[in-house]
């Protein structure tokens, strides 16, 4: 499964990618007017640390989103168009096919959603199970359908589990089959993270001064 950073601190993702698991970021407008940075800029800073970065258009109507999806394209080859499901995305979706550009349907919410994104050409779809659990449905339980129907017709696109809250949230992507993963700093910064791990450094460290002090 692929790792994902969602965010638009440039600084946290060196930091996870100095790791070496990390497989591309995820940003829209709110997480980079959160950083108060230019959109642009962000986002080629970060490709330089992930071969792939989903950057998401701000227009409504198809055209304004054509028109975006051509300019981003142009600004490196690591950049993925975000398009949301709506209509009016899944023209842009085709045509984004069309020339070529990669793209991320985002803002799915059904396994119809996810088809149509699918059948348009999307790239990557972008189901999100947060947003799900807020809303009181069960947003695992989507992905385990959607992967289902990915399972009849194989579909090329890629499921990314994003409104990722929990480690939780991570290991039923993984074990369900899901491609990608996005995460956010705080929780990725808990994956490695076992309390079992951290007893048995400290034991490892606390015999290895017993070892030390013998010897001396």
């Amino acid at each position: 499964m692929k790792l994902f950073l969602d965010t638009a601190n440039v600084t946290h993702v060196a930091e996870i990618a100095a790791w070496g698991i990390l497989d591309g970021v995820t940003t829209n407008p709110t997480l980079v007017a959160k950083e108060g940075k230019d959109f642009k800029e962000t986002v080629l800073a970060m490709c330089k640390y992930v071969p792939c970065v989903s950057a998401q258009v701000t227009a409504s109507d198809a055209e304004g989103m054509k028109k975006q999806a051509g300019e981003y394209a142009k600004w490196h080859t690591h950049v993925v168009v975000k398009v949301p499901m709506t209509v009016e995305g899944l023209k842009t979706l085709s045509f984004c096919r069309e020339k070529g550009i990669r793209t991320n349907c985002t803002l799915v919410f059904s396994v119809n959603q996810a088809v149509l994104a699918a059948k348009a050409g999307a790239t990557i779809i972008s189901p999100f199970v947060g947003r799900l659990d807020d809303a009181g449905e069960n947003g695992m339980a989507l992905i385990a359908q959607i992967l289902q129907a990915w399972n009849h017709y194989r579909f090329p696109t890629e499921v990314l589990v994003a409104s990722t809250r929990n480690p939780d949230h991570i290991m039923q992507a993984a074990t369900l089959g899901a491609h990608i993963a996005t995460i956010p700093y705080e929780v990725f910064k808990k994956l490695p993270l076992h309390p079992l791990t951290d007893a048995g450094m400290k034991k490892f460290m606390d015999d290895w001064e017993k070892v030390k002090k013998a010897a001396s």
